[in-house]
């Protein structure tokens, strides 16, 4: 998966009193995350089992601890789904970035996705005319056993 740098303004609100480890590096516990993420914790505990973000470190006392590469990634994944994508790679839609992606590569599935789209909103049309046909009809009063919208489900072959 693609990582973007956590864009600035995000980052220094990011490192105000957090936790570092032995290395200097900051570290961040599954909650907060999750909350820069705009994620819940949940999620982050799926994304991990998953393979879609790194494995935390785990404190002595069995904290996780995450590094700001999670939380990119996380935002990353977050922007992808936003437009649809997901990062299940047996769907067509799937958007998953490997180092020798190339940019024509990206929008080609982004063309895909949108075709996609596009079909689905076709397909609820299709649905939606007939519907709205059978609701005009109705007068929304009576039993429901003289229901014209369940007498023309009932009717169709």
């Amino acid at each position: 998966i693609f990582l973007r740098q956590v864009d600035s303004v995000v980052w220094s609100s990011l490192h105000n009193g957090e936790m570092r480890d032995r290395n200097g590096l900051k570290r961040f516990t599954i909650g907060q995350v999750a909350e820069y993420s705009d994620v819940g914790v949940e999620t982050v505990r799926f994304y991990e089992r998953a393979g879609w973000i790194s494995k935390a470190d785990r404190t002595a006392s069995g904290f996780w601890q995450f590094d700001d590469e999670t939380i990119a990634r996380l935002q990353f994944i977050g922007g992808a789904n936003e437009f649809g994508f997901t990062l299940n790679e047996e769907e067509p839609s799937a958007l998953r970035i490997e180092p020798a992606t190339r940019c024509p590569d990206v929008k080609d599935r982004a063309e895909a996705k949108i075709a996609d789209i596009d079909e689905k909103i076709g397909t609820r049309k299709r649905i939606s005319t007939p519907l709205k046909k059978v609701t005009s009809e109705c007068t929304g009063k009576g039993p429901v056993s003289e229901c014209s919208i369940l007498d023309a489900l009932d009717s169709r072959d």
